[in-house]
């Protein structure tokens, strides 16, 4: 396939102004094939910690080239990218599996119940007890 046949099939299915950055994402040149690989395996074991020079050796990158690349891609860090995979399969499982939020926060990997909640808040605006409460009040989720 040529590279402009690439860029318009790229476009196409995600939408045109987008469609740049992703052509480079998937077929570009430099590491955005080594962060994808990293965005990978941080999606398969995001309830594992993860140590930085092992999540670069697995992506076959550098560990200050994957922190940079990855963040020039996500607009976040690994260890940040981590977090928020971990924060929105607990709200899932506490909101459609009704999850009590301290065990939802042990599924994904947090050790402390206080540091999930902190997060959590930090992320979704109330401690997950309180954003359970809110969906059930504003009828988008029925007990």
């Amino acid at each position: 396939m040529l590279q402009k046949d690439r860029r318009r099939s790229c476009g196409d299915g995600f939408g045109g102004p987008h469609a740049d950055h992703l052509h480079r994402l998937a077929f570009g040149p430099g590491q955005s094939r080594e962060v994808a690989r990293a965005i990978a395996l941080l999606k398969e074991n995001f309830r594992a910690p993860f140590d930085m020079a092992d999540l670069a050796a697995e992506a076959r990158i550098g560990i200050s080239a994957l922190h940079h690349h990855f963040k020039s891609v996500t607009l976040m860090s690994p260890l940040q990218y981590q977090k928020r995979l971990r924060l929105q399969e607990a709200w899932r499982l506490k909101t459609f599996q009704r999850e009590i939020a301290a065990s939802a926060g042990f599924t994904v990997g947090y050790d402390s119940p206080s540091q999930f909640s902190r997060e959590y808040r930090r992320l979704f605006g109330d401690p997950p007890a309180r954003d359970v409460s809110r969906l059930l009040q504003d009828g988008i989720l029925v007990s």
